[in-house]
């Protein structure tokens, strides 16, 4: 999941934002300027003179992010709304991807809802409620962003849904002191990654080479799709994976079930696996925001997850290339190059009320992708509007790093890519029960296969 949150998301029920929580004041009138004669005005509100009008309006957002990357989320737009007068009143939940789709058909659709699938994305177009972006947002995005971004909130040749942020997937957390003190250093190629797994599971102490968790809720299964699409862009290449988005490579091809036997081999290992947690099967149990914890307390020493998982670990952790934890690249198999895998974010309207526009484009624009990069550390946009220096966490710069590198083979959350039938639906759930049952690779397979549309 982009996000498989997707971000998929973290752990807490979000909370609504109102207008006296946030951290700027001025006052503000639909033409902009002071509604209280001789009262003094924020100078940062000039800033959002083009969103002005609409005092007192509110407008609701239900995505997947939640406490504590939602905290960072409604801080980074509180200037916004002390200065527009506009109420952005936010609800997170860990089953976003179900009830997105209960409350659209129940006639209660949020405004904007933060969508980190692009086949979940779809699946809204066909109801007939996604109202299209203004103007504002197009240009935004056309100017602002790679063009491959566009491509990825378009559905059927027609732009629905701007991207909101941006995430590498190809990283693996450690712990840079516990390294050092082992004599461990980070590997850069796969055999290299594999040779110290077995290495550290051969030496029987301090805890297991790998741990990992998939639980999320309704979104349970998401961190495993990501292991078997990494796994899939390095033994394959890009070409490749998108004939499996596409469908053109099934999903049951003995060229997946080649990628799902690496993938046991390394996280279904039970000799490397679940450090702090148990076996093979609590990966099924563990949720994706503790699945890291165990490295803070020697009982693992390395977890693949997204730049996203910096925010999972506790105030005071020193995240650093010489710190409590830190992050490398997941090693490329050496015939494809470097790929990286990302996902992303896209805001998506359920109203064009002239409100609602104005939150949709501010959130398209590099003022508010900058602003976001100031207070959340492990965010990161790939609109080229913010400043580059804007990234003072090292592991935002290195995840900028990776997504602009022009050498590296980047593609999309392959399951965010594809219809949510199946990214969303039977994979999640046909990689759960691969954990947690130990259910045949090849039923597994043959059963997301059997997910497919018809058309």
């Amino acid at each position: 999941m982009t996000a498989r949150a997707r971000t998929r998301g973290v752990a807490l029920i979000g909370t609504a934002v109102t207008a006296s929580l946030l951290i700027a004041s001025c006052s503000s009138s639909s033409s902009g300027t002071s509604s209280t004669a001789g009262a003094s005005v924020n100078p940062a509100c000039t800033a959002y003179s083009k969103y002005m009008g609409h005092s007192g309006k509110t407008v609701t957002m239900f995505a997947s992010i939640l406490s504590p990357e939602s905290d960072s989320l409604q801080k980074s737009w509180a200037e916004f709304s002390s200065c527009t007068g506009i109420t952005i009143k936010y609800e997170g939940s860990n089953d976003f991807e179900s009830q997105l789709g209960v409350r659209v058909s129940g006639g209660n659709a949020p405004d904007l809802a933060v969508i980190p699938q692009p086949g979940l994305l779809a699946k809204m177009v066909s109801t007939g409620k996604v109202a299209k972006p203004p103007q504002g947002v197009v240009d935004n995005v056309t100017n602002d962003w790679n063009a491959a971004w566009k491509t990825y909130g378009t559905v059927n040749g027609t732009f629905y849904a701007a991207p909101m942020s941006s995430n590498a997937k190809s990283l693996v957390w450690y712990s840079p002191k516990e390294f050092a003190a082992a004599g461990y250093t980070v590997p850069t190629t796969w055999n290299d990654l594999m040779a110290l797994s077995a290495k550290i599971a051969a030496a029987g102490k301090n805890g297991k080479p790998w741990c990992g968790g998939i639980a999320s809720g309704t979104a349970t299964g998401w961190p495993a799709t990501d292991w078997l699409e990494e796994v899939m862009l390095r033994m394959y290449g890009g070409d490749v994976y998108d004939q499996w988005i596409a469908n053109t490579l099934k999903f049951n091809d003995p060229k997946v079930k080649a990628a799902m036997d690496t993938v046991a081999g390394w996280m279904k290992n039970p000799a490397w696996v679940n450090g702090g947690f148990g076996g093979v099967q609590s990966i099924a149990t563990t949720t994706f925001q503790d699945a890291g914890q165990p490295i803070l307390k020697q009982q693992c020493w390395m977890l693949q997850q997204a730049s996203f998982y910096e925010a999972q670990f506790p105030a005071g952790t020193k995240v650093a290339p010489d710190g409590d934890v830190f992050a490398f690249y997941l090693p490329s198999m050496g015939q494809f190059g470097d790929p990286v895998e990302g996902g992303g974010e896209f805001v998506t309207a359920f109203s064009n009320r002239p409100e609602v526009q104005a939150v949709q484009t501010y959130l398209s624009s590099g003022e508010w992708a900058t602003s976001r990069v100031k207070v959340a550390p492990g965010w990161v946009s790939a609109n080229n509007k913010v400043d580059p220096t804007a990234y003072t966490d090292p592991v935002d710069k290195l995840s900028y790093a990776q997504l602009t590198d022009p050498k590296a083979t980047f593609r999309f959350d392959a399951s965010d890519a594809m219809p949510s039938a199946v990214g969303a639906g039977a994979e999640w759930k046909q990689m759960t029960a691969w954990f947690a049952e130990n259910k045949d690779t090849q039923a597994v397979l043959d059963a997301i296969q059997a997910a497919w549309p018809s058309s």
